[in-house]
């Protein structure tokens, strides 16, 4: 099974708490799928919303292929993603909860097949923000300080 990561929503990990993750289909025209393994994609700031029992990915910014003609696509359109009835069942019941939403957290090809990972996202506060990155240089300065310690 070989993946390949095209494009990475840092800012959300940074910005929410990550509650749970689902792997979910694109449906994309031919010009989109060639700037995708291009890496011309932008998914800051991405997020997926549930509407009449489907889920739509928006403010996902996939650049018109450099080599398309009239065909091009709309490099900011709403782009269906593709789950089980169930997961989305489940979704939509964790998304009306209050202070949850689905952001678009990687973008990548499995298989030949582009899929978006969306995550079940809660925001986070100041505080938890400063927390993390207390956490982040603790751990930092202890993997510098074991690697002196080797030398």
């Amino acid at each position: 099974m070989s993946i390949k990561i095209v494009a990475q929503n840092k800012k959300a990990r940074h910005d929410y708490h990550i509650l749970e993750t689902w792997e979910a289909g694109m449906v994309l025209q031919g010009t989109e799928v060639k700037s995708l393994r291009a890496g011309k994609v932008n998914l800051k700031d991405s997020y997926a919303r549930v509407q009449n029992g489907e889920v739509f990915l928006y403010n996902c910014h996939i650049s018109p292929y450099e080599k398309g003609n009239y065909a091009n696509h709309d490099p900011e359109r709403v782009r269906k993603l593709l789950l089980n009835k169930r997961e989305i069942r489940k979704l939509t019941g964790s998304v009306e909860e209050k202070g949850l939403t689905l952001s678009a957290l990687k973008i990548y090809f499995k298989n030949g097949r582009a899929k978006v990972e969306i995550g079940l996202a809660r925001g986070k506060k100041l505080h938890d923000k400063r927390d993390d990155m207390a956490k982040r240089d603790a751990k930092r300065d202890m993997e510098r300080a074991i690697k002196r310690g080797r030398e």
